[in-house]
């Protein structure tokens, strides 16, 4: 601790001493100034002043903090924001130091740039000095002729063009040879094409002229054979009408000989009809007078079955009853039989039981009393197994 906090007091703290203060063990010396302070004194507990002096140490301890506190926060907001000043001023001064950079750079930057823009343009211009191979082989020789016109016309500026001076003639030079040999092979295919569709006209009007020959031909001959048909058609059409005149008569003549025939079987299939309806009707009656008798034979015949089955039936009741009358009168001599042979069965037990009590040194009376009460089940947990 340096001499200059030692003479310090918590009344002394200010923004000016406070970086020597609020250092590693620099609040030490308050803390025991204020507990000499409040710890110097007993106060007694048992009286109301020293009660009270016992908050009054005790506020001068809060008091003391806040005072050593109160500057030491301000002094830490200030340390706090010392690092954006610092920024600010950095960001200030490299900005400021590339403007001045780059305005002491700018005149070599302008050079440079036009420099560049310059070999651009001249890389341009030299490029369109180069032609497709594909479309001088494909364009025709009007195209070709116009192309070598303006290429004969290109000047090569060796003081614009520079360095690129020898690549621009050689370029001119070269495209100039492949338009000229093109349109040499171009006005060829040209000539040749040009033939071929002579050629081909003179085949196709003469094909035309002999496709109009054998057009009229054809038609000469269609005519002679159309005419030819047409008359033999009106022949055969007259041969036909006559024919269906004959036929005509011929068929008038048959009907009215059918006719005449037809009235006939009409005449005759009547008569028939009318006899075989009287013989049907004559056969019906018979028919019904035979169903009549039938039926009243086959009434009697009902009748007759009906008694006897009646008279059947009431005679199965009878026996019916006589075997039921039987049988239950079967059932109860079995059933008391039964019952016989039960109570005798019992009897027996229990008189062997009796004289098993007896045996055992029971009175009879005491004994018949016992088997008569367990046999009733009377007696819990104790029965009699018949």
């Amino acid at each position: 601790m340096s001499a200059q906090q030692q003479v310090i007091t918590i009344d002394d703290i200010s923004a000016d001493n406070a970086p020597a203060i609020y250092v590693a063990g620099g609040l030490g010396q308050f803390f025991e100034a204020v507990k000499a302070e409040v710890t110097g004194e007993v106060p007694d507990l048992t009286t109301v002043k020293g009660r009270a002096r016992i908050a009054s140490l005790a506020a001068t301890v809060s008091k003391s903090k806040k005072a050593v506190e109160t500057p030491g926060r301000d002094y830490l907001k200030r340390l706090k924001e010392m690092p954006k000043v610092v920024e600010a001023e950095l960001r200030e001064f490299v900005d400021a130091m590339d403007a001045l950079r780059d305005e002491t750079r700018k005149p070599l930057t302008d050079w440079e740039a036009a420099v560049a823009a310059k070999k651009r343009e001249i890389e341009a211009w030299v490029g369109e000095l180069r032609l497709d191979p594909l479309t001088i082989s494909t364009a025709d020789s009007e195209y070709l002729k116009i192309s070598i016109g303006a290429f004969e016309g290109i000047v090569i500026d060796g003081e614009w063009l520079g360095d690129y001076e020898a690549e621009a003639l050689r370029l001119k030079a070269d495209t100039l040879e492949a338009l000229r040999a093109a349109l040499v092979k171009r006005e060829q295919y040209e000539a040749e094409q040009a033939e071929l569709v002579r050629l081909r006209a003179e085949a196709e009007a003469q094909a035309q002229r002999d496709r109009d020959a054998e057009i009229a031909r054809v038609a000469a001959e269609q005519a002679r054979i159309q005419a030819e048909q047409q008359a033999k058609a009106e022949r055969e059409a007259a041969a036909r009408r006559e024919q269906e005149l004959l036929d005509q008569a011929a068929a008038t003549q048959r009907a009215a000989a059918q006719a005449a025939l037809d009235a006939e079987a009409a005449a005759e299939r009547q008569r028939l009809q009318l006899e075989l309806q009287a013989e049907q009707s004559r056969a019906a009656a018979a028919q019904a007078e035979a169903n009549r008798i039938a039926a009243e034979q086959h009434a009697e015949q009902e009748r007759i079955a009906a008694v006897r089955r009646a008279e059947e039936a009431a005679e199965l009741a009878r026996q019916d009853e006589r075997r039921r009358a039987d049988a239950a009168a079967a059932e109860i001599v079995r059933q008391q039989e039964m019952r016989e042979r039960d109570e005798a069965h019992r009897r027996a037990i229990n008189r062997t039981a009796l004289e098993a009590f007896i045996a055992g040194g029971m009175p009879e009376e005491c004994a018949k009393q016992a088997v008569k009460l367990i046999a009733q089940r009377k007696i819990p947990a104790i029965t009699i197994s018949y």
